[in-house]
């Protein structure tokens, strides 16, 4: 390829709208245009990088026996409907010219369920299939270039096993094949324990890459490598001595709402107040009881009651079930209620509460003698510097990218959808479902993350637009560069030839912008000497190689990168 006929739109200054480095530096190096808000135009460069990233995923699934598919992105509502999914909101939804209703799939469970429907014996069975596939999400606020977006490519795997160790087996495959897919991209990626959410089913990894423009938060343990998502995440508690029991007492408290307002006024310290949330569970209003120093991660009530709608009480709501408003609340005496708690109260003693009365607390609660508990679970956010719930080592809060998320489904979609064997017994069962994603966009822009400097992007080996970039200076120059670009190219180098009419700081900084891992300058004085350049992107180290050694050096030195 040579430059001058290649169209890469390189900027000079970077675009007013970007914040995240990945959407600065692939607008302007010239390999992302966006379109709309959540829709990007992917440029020449940004295909050849997308091309390098899905043959790295095809391969590692293939090595573990998957087969490709491309199925429509245009399904028929029906099929949603039926799953129960139709009314997630970040569905598009039309109708055609004949009224008939369909989405934008945002994933593909239900259409390879139902190609699952022809599947008969457990002897076809494990099977894995995968796609790369256009899925189309509304996101409320798309933002950071590939980062969040409408519209990207994913690779989405599934599984049907006859039963859950089989199950096991092709979950671990696939957790296997994501560990060497984010090795060989250069993304550093951590799996971690998550939230299977609205997927559903019994487990839920996640492949988390470091990076400040992250929107998810993990906790990890840097002593013995304990790490979950903060939606699943969970800690050590440090012990409390709690005072001996009393009798619960009432005390004025005119004008307090807040925790911080108990504290600071009446010496209540927070870890010692009982917070009394109100929420909506499925139409029922239920209390939801933490510490007062804990925050609440909704996705763990979500998880904990199965709920498909969930929302905090309207003031209005919490006056008719409690008789006060918020800031005097609290469970005691509560019987006509479900009340689910968190863990970090389990027989707590001395705490303090609302009454339900406006301006009134009560103290020394007994939480467990005169609270009625329905349920105890685990309901907290776990916050940096607790104690790793494995090791006792103090736990780390980190900033990250999800960059991959498999689920083990189990039977949902199988049995919405009457998928069924006969197993070796000649018993009907119903295969049990795997799911597995990568968005590829995104993987892209996590590279760039983790891969640049100040003067642009630094591509790994593998996933660069190409491997080198010849860069001639002067006409005396241009027969030897070009006499290397054919040897380069008969040898099966991805090389770029710069043979633009322009100064050599332009081609330079073009170069070192869109992150092409080697740059061979080629002078007249070089010429004259007998010599040339090889720059490393990565390092920025030069080395002054014979001509006759050139294309043997820069063999051995992609080798190196390989």
């Amino acid at each position: 390829m040579r430059w001058s006929a290649l169209y890469v739109p390189t900027l000079r200054d970077d675009p007013a709208e970007a914040e995240a480095v990945s959407h600065r530096l692939l607008v302007r190096a010239g390999f992302i245009r966006q379109l709309s808000a959540g829709h990007y135009s992917l440029l020449p460069l940004a295909m050849r990088v997308r091309s390098r990233v899905i043959d790295v995923i095809r391969d590692e699934m293939n090595r573990i026996g998957g087969q490709e598919f491309m199925l429509p992105a245009m399904h028929p509502a029906d099929i949603w409907k039926r799953s129960g999914r139709y009314d997630v909101d970040v569905m598009f939804r039309l109708t055609d010219r004949k009224g008939n209703d369909n989405v934008l799939g945002l994933t593909h469970e239900e259409i390879f369920a139902t190609i699952a429907t022809e599947l008969h014996s457990y002897k076809q069975l494990p099977q894995t299939w995968y796609q790369f596939q256009t899925k189309f999400r509304d996101e409320a606020r798309p933002k950071s270039g590939l980062l969040r977006v409408r519209e990207f490519t994913m690779k989405d795997a599934y599984s049907f096993d006859v039963d859950e160790s089989g199950l096991d087996q092709s979950f671990d495959a696939q957790k296997g094949a994501y560990e060497r897919i984010f090795a060989r991209l250069g993304i550093p990626a951590i799996a971690v324990t998550a939230s299977s959410g609205a997927m559903g089913g019994s487990a839920s990894v996640e492949f988390m890459c470091p990076s400040s423009a992250g929107e998810d938060f993990v906790v990890r343990c840097p002593s013995c490598g304990y790490a979950a998502n903060v939606e699943k995440a969970t800690s050590r508690l440090a012990s409390v001595e709690d005072p001996d029991a009393l009798p619960v007492e009432p005390f004025d408290t005119p004008g307090v709402r807040t925790i911080d307002d108990l504290a600071t006024r009446f010496d209540v310290a927070a870890d010692r107040q009982v917070k009394t949330l109100v929420y909506v569970i499925d139409g029922e209003v239920t209390l939801v009881l933490t510490r007062g120093d804990h925050s609440l991660v909704d996705q763990k009530l979500i998880d904990a009651t199965g709920a498909t709608e969930l929302r905090p009480a309207h003031e209005e709501e919490i006056v008719a079930a409690l008789g006060a408003k918020p800031g005097s609340l609290g469970a005691v005496g509560v019987t006509s209620l479900p009340i689910l708690a968190d863990v970090a109260l389990r027989g707590r003693r001395g705490m303090t509460t609302g009454a339900n009365r406006d301006g009134v607390h009560l103290l020394h609660v007994d939480v467990e003698r005169d609270i009625e508990v329905g349920r105890w679970v685990d309901l907290r956010e776990v916050v940096a510097g607790e104690d790793c719930i494995e090791c006792g080592h103090s736990l780390e809060v980190i900033k990250c990218i999800e960059i991959g998320h498999i689920f083990k489904l189990g039977r949902k979609y199988t049995e919405v959808f009457g998928v069924s064997v006969l197993d070796s017994n000649g018993k009907t069962v119903t295969p049990i479902m795997g799911s597995y994603g990568i968005g590829v966009e995104r993987a892209i822009a996590a590279i760039v993350e983790t891969h640049h400097d100040d003067s642009g992007i630094v591509w790994p080996l593998r996933t660069a637009p190409f491997a080198v970039d010849i860069v001639p200076i002067g006409a005396d120059a241009t027969p030897v560069a070009e006499d290397l670009y054919d040897t380069l190219l008969n040898r099966g180098v991805d090389v770029i030839l710069d043979d633009r009419n322009e100064r050599p700081g332009v081609k330079f900084k073009d170069a070192e912008l869109t992150g092409i891992p080697l740059r061979v300058t080629i002078s007249k004085r070089g010429v004259e000497a007998g010599t040339a350049e090889i720059t490393d992107r990565a390092t920025k180290e030069t080395v002054v190689v014979t001509l006759p050694e050139l294309p043997e050096r820069l063999l051995v030195l992609l080798a190196a990168k390989s």
